[in-house]
């Protein structure tokens, strides 16, 4: 009886113990869910900036009924957390059934369009949710990063769009509409996602920094909201990495440098008195150097932009020379050219022109 009783005693704390380790496992957890997925907007209403589509969408959502949709403009400015809330807004815990998201990790050749968007387009859809509750009788497809798909695929998708109209609605999201064939886009409504304002994003950035306990400066958050470039997403990535850098201490510029990639201002300064100088060899020292420091390239040329357009001892025929020299060296870059070959090349153009060689 005493055995009995003595393992029943403890028990208890074991069983404490364990549910103390799961509470914990659970906060840590918790405390690892990247803050892009942790902060990003459950309903239509918390899309930030976007006021021409949220009107659109909160429309369709008291009608219950969406049309086809083009969802366009640069990347971080919630393209897809809109269609998500409200496909969460629609649906409720159907969201997983009623929902198809394919993005560009996914195989999305002209055989997935016929084969697995196409089975899942005509699958039937009912107007009532398990609990009783109505739901719209159609499904939503989407195709994130559409404008990586090739051209028999989005001509493939044309006909499915047609002949699903009744129960499959469909949003494609793109960065560039341009690459989104013609009939397509007329079968879809087009709304544009304009960058955030730095407004919009100090205050999102605030409310992140209040909820998470961050010290974070006013000089260091104009910092991240000027390298982040209206990409709310990069923004947040930004601040959640300086605060596993720094922790409880206060997140300086230096770090948001750090883990931008950003090159400082004293080395860009630099080359640009050396392409002053008019020496080849001088020049070649500075860019081997700054390659050294892991700079890159594409990140050398977008901030070379910025101090070509400031510069007042530049006539306008001489910068427009160089840009059209940098647009170059950028199409070179993206197709995987050599880095030191593309900034040698920039520089010793920029040195002509400067010392008029």
């Amino acid at each position: 009886m005493h055995a009995f009783l003595k393992g029943g005693v403890s028990s208890k704390p074991a069983a404490k113990e364990k549910a103390g380790s799961s509470g914990e496992t659970g906060k840590t957890r918790e405390r690892l869910v990247p803050w892009v997925e942790k902060y990003r907007p459950r309903c239509v209403d918390d899309v930030a900036y976007q006021e021409e589509v949220v009107a659109m969408l909160k429309k369709s959502l008291e009608g219950s009924d969406l049309p086809n949709m083009l969802f366009y403009g640069p990347p971080g400015t919630g393209k897809t957390s809109t269609i998500l809330a409200a496909s969460r807004e629609l649906f409720g815990d159907m969201y997983r059934l009623r929902v198809l998201e394919l993005n560009a990790s996914d195989e999305r050749g002209i055989d997935v369009i016929r084969n697995k968007v196409k089975t899942f387009a005509q699958l039937a859809a009912g107007g009532t949710r398990p609990d009783g509750r109505p739901c719209p009788p159609f499904k939503i497809i989407i195709l994130d990063e559409a404008d990586s798909m090739t051209n028999a695929a989005q001509s493939a998708l044309r006909r499915t769009m047609e002949k699903q109209s009744k129960n499959t609605r469909f949003c494609l999201i793109c960065n560039y509409v341009s690459r989104i064939i013609e009939p397509l886009t007329s079968r879809c409504s087009k709304f544009r996602f304009k960058p955030l304002s730095e407004d919009v994003q100090r205050k999102r950035l605030l409310e992140i920094c209040e909820k998470e306990g961050i010290k974070c400066g006013e000089e260091a958050m104009n910092t991240i909201i000027s390298t982040s470039e209206g990409d709310l997403r990069k923004a947040i990535t930004y601040l959640q990495s300086a605060y596993r850098l720094r922790g409880e201490d206060d997140i300086t510029v230096q770090d948001i440098y750090e883990i931008g990639g950003v090159v400082p201002d004293e080395v860009m300064s630099n080359l640009m008195i050396t392409c002053s100088s008019g020496s080849y060899e001088k020049l070649e020292r500075t860019v081997q150097d700054l390659l050294r420091e892991g700079y890159a390239a594409t990140q050398v040329v977008t901030q070379l932009f910025d101090l070509v357009v400031d510069r007042g001892d530049l006539t306008d025929t001489q910068k427009s020379a160089i840009m059209e020299r940098m647009a170059i060296i950028d199409k070179r870059l993206c197709d995987g050219a050599d880095e030191y070959l593309q900034i040698m090349d920039v520089f010793t153009h920029m040195m002509g022109q400067i010392c008029n060689i």
